[in-house]
């Protein structure tokens, strides 16, 4: 059995039934994902990529490194959002090796590629595999300092006490003296967050009942998928935004010709995401729980975002 259909099978047998949203991206799933992040509502990538074109000079300027140094880009994917931050320090002349990480060795492949037409003059290393193994194997034979890279908001997908772990582990790769610059969405107008999740359109709606599809398609699973449906709620007292699939009906479906049958009541919700927006304050206590210190909030002009510049104490 695959590691898909085990997650799948474990998840939807629990007694609240849960997926894991890093499922969602198959090839039809990673489609509908781009066109959520073209729409006019889902604002996260925009205010990013804000950031980074328009305040490099100011990161760059705040990490303080003198001498050789690496940045290591976690789930790296294509690199769209880094390119400026690399540019600007190419062009600058900075002393500097880009590794990024990534489980997908096409994806490493292509960022590679275009980053050697587009930037010449960059050392890059990419980096196919599990996070913490490469930070050990990589990190551990490495005298120069480090700048980590989180962005995207994926912090956001870690339930508060597995953030803490996360970035707990994060501490313990690199060393003294070496920075974390994490991605997060703020907490803002609830107005603001319910529309970028629950969009007009909705293409979130088909990007949750996606997965049902890729059940269907990979596992053989008999989801009828029109007897499901989408439902978001974010609740402006923690931050938290859940996504859930809605069972319209009492049904029954068999995850492929092996595995389990699966009861749904009628509107029984299969839990599917978590993103989770975020105070200063809970930032500063988080850095400080994990052995990190806050140097620097670089916001977008609207308030929406900031790539927080943390130090490893």
């Amino acid at each position: 059995m695959s590691t898909f259909a085990e997650d799948m099978s474990r998840g939807l047998s629990a007694p609240q039934k849960h997926t894991s949203s890093k499922y969602f991206y198959d090839d039809r799933g990673s489609q509908l994902f781009q066109a959520i992040m073209e729409m006019p509502e889902y604002y996260l990538p925009n205010c990013e990529f804000e950031i980074l074109q328009e305040q490099s000079p100011d990161i760059v300027a705040a990490l303080d490194f003198t001498e050789h140094f690496n940045i290591v880009e976690l789930g790296a994917g294509d690199g769209l959002k880094t390119y400026h931050l690399l540019r600007y320090l190419v062009n600058a002349g900075f002393d500097f090796t880009y590794l990024p990480v990534d489980i997908s060795s096409e994806a490493m492949k292509q960022l590679q590629a275009k980053l050697q037409r587009e930037l010449p003059d960059l050392k890059i290393e990419a980096l196919v595999g599990d996070y913490f193994q490469i930070l050990g194997e990589r990190l551990g034979v490495e005298s120069s300092p480090n700048l980590l890279l989180f962005l995207g908001s994926n912090i956001g997908n870690y339930h508060p006490a597995e953030a803490r772990d996360l970035l707990q582990r994060f501490h313990r790769a690199i060393r003294p003296g070496d920075k974390l610059l994490l991605g997060v969405d703020l907490q803002k107008n609830p107005n603001i967050i319910r529309r970028a999740y629950n969009d007009a359109a909705g293409i979130t709606r088909s990007f949750n009942l996606n997965l049902l599809e890729r059940m269907n398609r990979e596992l053989g699973a008999n989801f009828v998928v029109e007897q499901f449906d989408f439902y978001c709620s974010y609740n402006p007292q923690n931050g938290e935004v859940r996504s859930y699939l809605v069972s319209l009906c009492a049904q029954q479906v068999q995850l492929g010709p092996t595995g389990p049958r699966i009861a749904f009541g009628e509107h029984e919700l299969i839990a599917t995401e978590l993103s989770r927006k975020y105070t200063y304050a809970e930032l500063e206590q988080l850095a400080g729980d994990c052995g990190f210190r806050v140097a620097s909030h670089f916001r977008d002009r609207r308030g929406y975002f900031t790539d927080s510049l943390w130090v490893r104490g």
